[in-house]
């Protein structure tokens, strides 16, 4: 059993803002994998399916960020699981838009969500970490978290979830290495190549042979005749 929990705020308000990326992959997931649809539960929003061989339920506290490790803590006593099967998707600053990095462990790095879960779970849980940027200035990013993504990410954004989705089932499957590959395919699709190769060069003339040097252009006869003139 596997706990997904996507970290954001509820309500519409909150929906396209770049600390609800965490939301948006949860729900591509459910979306692409046949989720039922999510029902209120453990102060959150849950819905409950298959990810290849794997049970997995879907979580997004409906508490708010800041106090996102009581819908977690809840829905980890229910399914008597340990804080090692939870994975949490959430935002994060440090990485450039449209990397991404998985982490198990450590500190929360003064995310309020997940300095909530540590509260009540501790830290040894996994987190997929969707970076949006940096807005420049520490006192700038409560406003640049707090704000929809722009129009220019909408690529990178739409590539990522689904390749979070792509490679859910891999990551239900604690294979890190399979689900990054997942993603990195969306955000890094190979050049298709064209099947059809460039004319074949064709040989130009030869160049003209050298002039032979005078002294070269001799008989060995003539050459020792003169020796001996």
């Amino acid at each position: 059993m596997r706990l997904f929990v996507g970290l954001g705020n509820p309500g519409p308000k909150y929906a396209g803002h770049r600390h609800n990326i965490g939301f948006m992959a949860v729900q591509r997931i459910a979306e692409e994998h046949g989720f039922p649809a999510f029902r209120s539960k453990f102060q959150g929003q849950l819905a409950e399916g298959r990810l290849g061989n794997e049970r997995v339920a879907l979580l997004m506290p409906t508490t708010f960020m800041n106090n996102s490790g009581q819908s977690v803590g809840e829905a980890l006593r229910f399914y008597k699981i340990d804080p090692a099967d939870v994975i949490v998707f959430h935002d994060e600053i440090d990485l450039a838009p449209g990397k991404l990095k998985c982490k198990t462990g450590g500190g929360h790095a003064g995310h309020n969500g997940l300095r909530s879960i540590h509260q009540h779970i501790g830290p040894d849980y996994a987190r997929v970490r969707m970076g949006v940027g940096h807005p420049g200035h520490k006192d700038r990013v409560p406003g640049y978290v707090l704000h929809d993504f722009a129009k220019a990410d909408e690529a990178w954004l739409d590539d990522m979830l689904r390749g979070c989705a792509d490679g859910a089932p891999a990551l239900a499957e604690a294979d890190t290495g399979r689900f990054m590959n997942a993603v990195a395919l969306r955000l890094n699709p190979p050049r298709p190549s064209t099947g059809t190769k460039g004319p074949t060069p064709q040989p130009g003339p030869e160049p003209p042979e050298p002039e032979p040097e005078e002294d070269e252009a001799r008989s060995p006869l003539q050459k020792l005749v003169d020796r001996f003139k």
